[in-house]
């Protein structure tokens, strides 16, 4: 059973122009963005920087009113709830933030700020809420003199681990991981990562885990959700994905992806994508990638693909492609327009048109 369910969400912020700072147009920021992540799975949600993965995880825990769509958590509607139900939630919904560096409070030692979500919900007495923060602080691997300290003792992997510990305080099902540890240095990194794998087999932790670093991605998760100028274009079980792309922009990304043997990765073929990105404020008609997409074709111009089924996989492996690679027997190949996601989907704010 899925613990969270996002279907067809939206986030556009208004553009504002003029003395009178009306509104001229929109940033399509997560553009009918679907996905579930079921209880004790890691969802991993990759792209490039400005593709939407940032403010998909904060609309879903409404930390950002949505546009449209649906968020549902354990069956409860969280677009629909109220301000005191959405309090509710975030017992059991929270997020780590990208930067350690900003996300702490300079001014706070760290035993106030760990413990602060306790404050807020009311829980526990002053002397069983010490005893959780130390707790807390213990778990995520450091010590009680640690308590009295303000952030800006710390390095940046100690830091990360106080928002972790924060995270925690309220003992979540799902913890929304937004790029953890883009701003750690590599050592760093893999310590913070065997930190939420060992957190998430000793708790029954659900991630969704945002990052930008495939490598990352790839050891953590057991699906990856790729996005694109905020949508999703791929989204398949982990080894699948890595294997097997089928989405263009999902082939490009991967080859990015350094392997540590120098004679394979000599006989890689890299990838470069022609371009850049277009703007999130005006997106290309039709398919959102087929500026910059080697396979793209008249059709590609006319309406954007919705994600399918592909391959034996089935409804574990989906794209949103008109010209998917296929894996038959080993050998790759291009898949022909008749494939059943060729199908024209919804015309979005893109201003797709029928072609």
């Amino acid at each position: 059973m899925s613990l969270l369910e996002v279907k067809n969400l939206k986030k556009y912020f208004p553009i504002k122009t003029g003395v009178l700072k009306r509104t001229t147009g929109q940033v399509y920021a997560v553009d009918d963005v679907s996905f579930s992540v079921d209880k004790g799975e890691t969802l991993g949600l990759v792209g490039e920087s400005g593709c939407g993965k940032s403010t998909t995880g904060r609309t879903v825990l409404r930390l950002i009113e949505a546009t449209g769509g649906s968020v549902t958590f354990d069956g409860v509607d969280v677009m629909a709830a109220s301000r005191a139900e959405v309090q509710k939630l975030r017992r059991d919904m929270q997020i780590i933030f990208q930067d350690p560096y900003a996300s702490l409070n300079p001014r706070k030692r760290v035993k106030h700020i760990i413990g602060e979500p306790l404050d807020i919900h009311g829980i526990g007495t002053e002397q069983e809420r010490r005893r959780r923060v130390f707790e807390l602080m213990e778990t995520v691997g450091l010590s009680a003199e640690h308590a009295e300290r303000y952030p800006h003792e710390f390095s940046g992997g100690q830091r990360q681990r106080i928002g972790v510990a924060r995270a925690l305080a309220l003992r979540p099902r799902l913890i929304i991981c937004d790029e953890p540890v883009s701003a750690l240095d590599v050592s760093i990194r893999a310590q913070i990562i065997n930190l939420l794998e060992d957190l998430q087999d000793e708790l029954g932790l659900t991630y969704v885990f945002i990052a930008h670093d495939l490598s990352v991605v790839k050891h953590l998760s057991d699906r990856v959700a790729v996005m694109y100028l905020g949508k999703i274009v791929e989204i398949s079980d982990s080894d699948l994905l890595y294997d097997h792309p089928q989405h263009p922009y999902t082939e490009a990304l991967l080859s990015a992806v350094p392997i540590p043997d120098p004679a394979t990765e000599r006989a890689r073929r890299r990838i470069i994508l022609e371009g850049d990105v277009p703007s999130p404020a005006n997106p290309p008609k039709g398919c959102v990638f087929h500026p910059r997409c080697p396979r793209a074709q008249e059709v590609c111009t006319s309406a954007m693909p919705a994600l399918a089924v592909t391959g034996e996989a089935g409804e574990r492996h989906q794209v949103a492609c008109y010209f998917p690679t296929r894996y038959e027997g080993g050998r790759r190949s291009v898949s022909e327009s008749s494939f059943a996601g060729a199908q024209p989907g919804a015309a979005g704010p893109a201003g797709a048109a029928d072609a």
